[in-house]
């Protein structure tokens, strides 16, 4: 097949790799022509080709960690960016199926004119659910005018997709009861993927060491510091240890609220957090294979059910995982009751966030099967192979 993949963000291939690289190598991997338009890296534009992807870069506004009126605004001329650098570069003749993940909805209007222009298949790979996202994060008002607008948006991309991936059964159930002019056959499971990563074989003494980890109950997060994470209710845990009960919270990563969240531990004085800026993946994996368990967190303010990514970096290290989340996300359950790789707590309530801790610190046997069973299901199951053969089967019915 011949396929273009709108990108919002898309390293350089052999330089750095996120969930969408991985797909694309994987396409590639399996004989497939394939395409990508995505923002410049190291202000290369035009069509480039990468490790044998053909990439469209495009120079664009600012698309991350930026407020969110400036990051609207990116969004908002993106359509108008991406259109523009296809119809220079793209010189194609056919094109059988556009990808289009989420964020961003605002590629809408690019991917309904190029699947008309082709008469190609489109397929959303829904991982985020906007605007209702911003409404729980009260960035925007729902009923207003960027809702409305949005929300037109989000209803065209819904009716025009073929085909439309959902992370979880509980994504499935909340898109269809919001949305009843939705095909339920257009609807299926799609969870996130990542490449399997080599294990680390390396001194894990040493490594902690250099990390000062020591004899500590290591709990890492990697990933982006945002409204979304609401990292003030991990602090709010941290606030409840003292140094002798040698539990370290080590956050990796950037986001509009890192600079909050650094203050914010200089205020309350907490001494057993440490922030570090993000870092390649084989780097991170490494620091992730000697941590004690993985966190999530999640804003308990979320209407809709989110499935965070870094879930598979954990598994990938076989170590269990807290996730303090929202009453609203499925997240929970699949992690702790149908995988078996962790515990969960609601986000805002520390107290429990706690127990749920010193279980896992009182019990190193269940964390190592928990971790086990978390890298088991993920190489039985959420791969980009996997996630390339779900999407080669559905579109091929």
């Amino acid at each position: 097949m011949k396929i273009l993949f709108l990108a919002l963000t898309f390293p350089k291939i052999g330089q750095s790799s996120n969930l969408y690289t991985d797909l694309m190598e994987e396409f590639r991997d399996q004989g497939h022509d394939v395409f990508v338009i995505a923002p410049m890296v190291d202000v290369r534009v035009g069509l480039l080709n990468e490790d044998g992807i053909n990439i469209i870069r495009v120079k664009t506004l600012p698309l991350l960690n930026v407020n969110p009126i400036r990051k609207g605004i990116a969004n908002v001329l993106l359509s108008f960016q991406y259109k523009k650098a296809i119809k220079k570069y793209f010189l194609q003749e056919d094109l059988d199926l556009i990808l289009m993940p989420t964020p961003p909805i605002s590629l809408v209007d690019v991917a309904v004119w190029l699947k008309k222009k082709y008469s190609s298949k489109l397929y959303l790979i829904l991982r985020d659910i906007f605007p209702q996202n911003a409404v729980d994060l009260k960035m925007i008002t729902k009923g207003g005018l960027l809702y409305d607008f949005f929300r037109k948006k989000e209803k065209k991309l819904y009716e025009e997709s073929d085909f439309i991936g959902c992370m979880s059964r509980g994504n499935i159930d909340y898109v269809l009861n919001h949305n009843k002019d939705v095909q339920k056959q257009k609807l299926h499971l799609l969870q996130n993927w990542q490449k399997v990563m080599p294990l680390f074989d390396g001194d894990k003494a040493a490594l902690r060491k250099k990390y000062n980890f020591d004899n500590k109950f290591v709990i890492i997060f990697g990933g982006n510091i945002g409204l979304p994470q609401k990292l003030e209710n991990i602090l709010e845990v941290a606030k409840l240890y003292n140094e002798n009960d040698e539990v370290l919270f080590f956050i990796v990563g950037n986001g509009t609220e890192k600079q909050k969240i650094e203050q914010l531990c200089i205020q309350m004085k907490l001494n057993n957090v440490v922030i570090m800026n993000s870092l390649p993946r084989e780097d991170y994996q490494n620091i992730i294979a000697v941590a004690n368990a993985g966190l999530i967190s999640l804003s308990e303010d979320f209407t809709i059910p989110n499935i965070p990514s870094k879930s598979l970096s954990y598994f990938n290290a076989k170590i269990p995982i807290i996730a303090a989340v929202d009453r609203n996300t499925d997240y929970g359950t699949i992690i702790q009751d149908e995988i078996g790789a962790g515990v969960w707590a609601v986000a805002n309530e520390p107290i429990e966030i706690k127990q749920k801790i010193d279980y896992l610190r009182a019990n190193k046997t269940v964390c190592n099967q928990m971790g086990e069973k978390g890298y088991q299901y993920f190489v039985d199951n959420v791969t980009p192979f996997h996630t390339y053969s779900t999407i080669k089967r559905v579109i091929s019915v």
